[in-house]
Formats: structure tokens, sequence, C-alpha cells
């Protein structure tokens, strides 16, 4: 593609347009205007097919698979191969897809003599996804400036954008440091579930540990030696329906960025947090996304391929406008998970009709799992005068509203707990604390 440069048009406004005004004044003069016409046009068709030739040796080059983090600015390493390419100067410009941002629009490159070149397109995301990048457009002008001659290099490259641990991290450190319970070692509760060893009994023994055929068989007493289970199922329930498009009121002190992101971003935080835990402790991690029905499942595994895994069906999950179906949820875990798993649930139960789901479906696998709950709680539900703030009757309006939405929730954990359902609150924030905490009392107690 050609298009004209602002010289073309100003040979074209000094030379044509007074040789058409002169061969409409004088007819004497009419071999003069279009000799002089007739020069430009050879002069410039010249030019234009000299030019046409100047960006096919042109090859654009992106990675295959470019992974930048949500909200963090980042570049697209460009690379062009330039062989017996002979350009005084290039426009480049890159046709980001919508969700992509970058501060330029066009960069001026400046082609070295070696073969070929780098640039670093820089390039941000506010939110998470894939991304495809299809065409990167190149512009250079004709050898003697009449003509802009473009072309479209084609590209393939996927920029993938990851959820922004950094804040979760830093709150969750204490967790990560340590593969065992936190900041300071805890003791461990019960004697564990599974066989070990025979040995020969000592003194302070409980009966209920001598092995009695081992015993009869040796002529003395041995004791059976059990060991903490510690390669156990782990799984994080991440709820993408309308509960989890909601925007919760932030706290005063909250950066204002924050404030505007919907609960899905947190669950998401949140379970990516657990699972780097939860390899540390040694244990399986696995990933159920769900809204009216099962999205994607990633069957317990470890090691840094599988978190891999789980964070790519994290970067593409988008909240969907319905209702969540748990009775569907359960029977599918019903199905597909034989041994006994705890199951972590992200999601939100202040919503009546969803709580009464959850309560049916909860039926279904609690005899069979360990299941946890653990849900945000949005600024201001709590117990009337738990604090003295109120001072106007609006406050005292909305105090009472918060009590109400607090004594509902505190029903709602009373149900769930006689069926063996734990329930956790947690402010928006703090859900990655809140589920890690809980998954590490489950685990210290051996309750699983």
């Amino acid at each position: 593609m050609i298009v004209p440069t602002s010289r073309m048009l100003w040979v074209v406004g000094l030379v044509v347009c007074p040789a058409l005004t002169l061969a409409g004044v004088q007819a004497d003069s009419i071999a003069v205007a279009l000799g002089a016409i007739a020069l430009v046009a050879t002069v410039a068709a010249i030019d234009a097919l000299r030019g046409l030739d100047l960006l096919r040796p042109l090859i654009a080059e992106l990675p295959s698979v470019v992974r930048l983090v949500k909200g963090r600015p980042g570049f697209l390493p460009l690379r062009l191969r330039h062989e017996q390419c002979r350009i005084r100067g290039l426009r480049l410009g890159l046709a980001l897809p919508i969700g992509l941002q970058s501060e330029q629009d066009s960069l001026q490159a400046h082609i070295p003599d070696s073969p070929a070149s780098r640039f670093d397109w820089p390039v941000a995301a506010p939110e998470r996804g894939h991304y495809n990048l299809l065409a990167c457009h190149a512009e250079t002008t004709s050898p003697l400036g009449l003509w802009l001659h473009r072309r479209v290099l084609p590209v393939q490259c996927q920029v993938r954008v990851q959820p922004d641990l950094a804040t979760a991290i830093q709150s969750n450190a204490a967790f990560l440091a340590r593969a065992l319970n936190g900041v300071r070692t805890l003791r461990q509760i019960g004697r564990g579930r599974d066989f070990e060893k025979l040995r020969d009994y000592i003194p302070g023994d409980s009966v209920d540990d001598i092995h009695w055929r081992a015993t009869a068989k040796r002529g003395h007493p041995v004791t059976k030696i059990f060991q903490v289970e510690r390669t156990q199922e782990v799984y994080v329930l991440v709820d993408a329906s309308r509960l989890s498009g909601r925007i919760l009121a932030a706290e005063p002190d909250e950066p204002s960025a924050r404030r505007a992101e919907p609960l899905l971003e947190q669950f998401i935080q949140a379970a990516l947090i657990l699972g780097a835990v939860a390899e540390r402790q040694g244990d399986l991690f696995g990933l159920l996304t769900f809204a009216s029905q099962v999205e994607s499942f990633v069957r317990a595994d470890s090691g840094s391929g599988h978190f891999g895994t789980c964070r790519e069906k994290l970067v593409t999950l988008q909240t969907q406008a319905v209702t969540p179906d748990f009775e569907e949820l359960a029977s599918f875990l019903r199905v597909r998970l034989r041994r006994r798993a705890l199951l972590l649930f992200l999601t939100s139960l202040d919503d009546p009709v969803a709580a009464e789901g959850f309560v049916r479906a909860i039926e279904i696998l609690r005899h069979q799992h360990l299941c946890v709950v653990v849900q945000p709680r949005a600024p201001g539900v709590e117990a009337v005068f738990t604090h003295d703030q109120v001072q106007t009757v609006d406050q005292l309006h909305q105090a009472l509203a918060g009590h109400l939405h607090w004594r509902g929730l505190r029903e709602l954990q009373s149900v769930l707990q006689r069926r063996g359902v734990t329930v956790a609150l947690a402010s928006a924030e703090g859900l990655a604390g809140a589920l890690v905490t809980r998954y590490l009392d489950v685990k210290r107690r051996q309750a699983l």
C-alpha cells in the first residue's frame, strides 16, 4: 500500500496546479503545462516503483508466548530481520488487541548495518486473559520521499496476562517462607494414620498399638508405629458465577486500585497462594472452577508443571452472570474423587438462594470429603455495638443492617457446622490468609 507524502502534495501544489491554471488562461502554453505535468507524473511513478521492494525483505518476529503480569508494565521483544534491506527511515506499529495498552502508538526504528535488530515495545494489561497479536505494520518513504510505502508483517504471538500475586505473597510470606506451619513450628496433634513399621515394645506404649499377631509369633511384645500422612489431596473450588462478580465496599485504608476489583480476583490470588503452600507441605493440589456447571477440573498433583497448568486455567477465568449450581458440582465431585480429600470452597453464601442450594449439595459430599468454606465478609457486616463509632441515625441504621447480615451468616455457619462443614469469614484482602490458615489447621489436626 502506498500513500502520498506531504512532499508529494507540495510538488502537486507548486507545479501541477499552476500548470493547469496556466493552460486554462493561455492556450499557447498548454504544451508546456502538459509537459510539466507529465514530468511530475513520470518522476512520481518511477519513485513509487523504486520503493515497492523496500519492505519486502523485512521480516518481523515475536516469541510465540509472552507472559505479563496484570497491572504491571512489560514489553514485547520485537525482532526484525532485514537482510539486504536498504531503508532510510522505518516506522513500526503493532496491532494490539483490545485489552493491551501501550504508551506509544508507533516507533521510529533505526536500521543498523547488522542483519537483525531488536526493539522492546512497552505494553501493559489491566485485565487477565490471553491476547493474540497477529500483525506488525511497517512504513517507510520512497527514495525521493514522494510516497509512503506500507506493509503488514505477519506475526504469531500470544500474550498471557497472569494475576498479580505480589500483594498476596507479601501478606502471606510467613506461610511460604517455611515448610512447616507458618511462622513457627506447631505440635502435630495425633499419632498419624499411615502404618510405618514394627518395633519392640517400650514401656509407656499404648496397649492399642501392640501388634498381637507379631507378638505371638516373636514371643515378646511388638508395637505398631504410625506416621503422619503427608501426601494428601487438596482441592480449591473457585466460584466464577454472579456471586464472584460483585465488588465489595473496601475499607477506607485500602488502596483505591484494589477497591474496584471483583471478588473473583481475590479468589484467584487465594487459590494460587494455597497451591504454592500445599506444594511446600508435600500435598497434592487440585483445582476446580464452576458457575452453573463445572468449567474446568485439574486433578490433584504436584510439581512446577502442574502449578503452571492450574495457573493457566485461572488466567482465562471470567465471571458469568449465572447462579451457581452446587448440586451439579457435588455430583461431579462425587463421581470424580474416589479418595478422601480436603475441599476448600471459595464462594459467597450471603445470597439466600445460593446458600440453600449449597446446604442441599453438601449432603452429597460431607460423608466422604472434608469440606471448608472461605467466603468474603463485606465491611460493616458485624455484630451491633462492636465499636462505638455510631454517631448519627444513618450510621445506626447501617449498623443494624450489618448486624442482620452478620446474624444470617452466623445461622448459616451453625447449620453447616452441624453437618461437619467449617465456614470461615474474612475480608476480601484477607481471603488468602484465611484459606491457608484453615488448610494448615486441618493438616495439623490430621482431620483429613
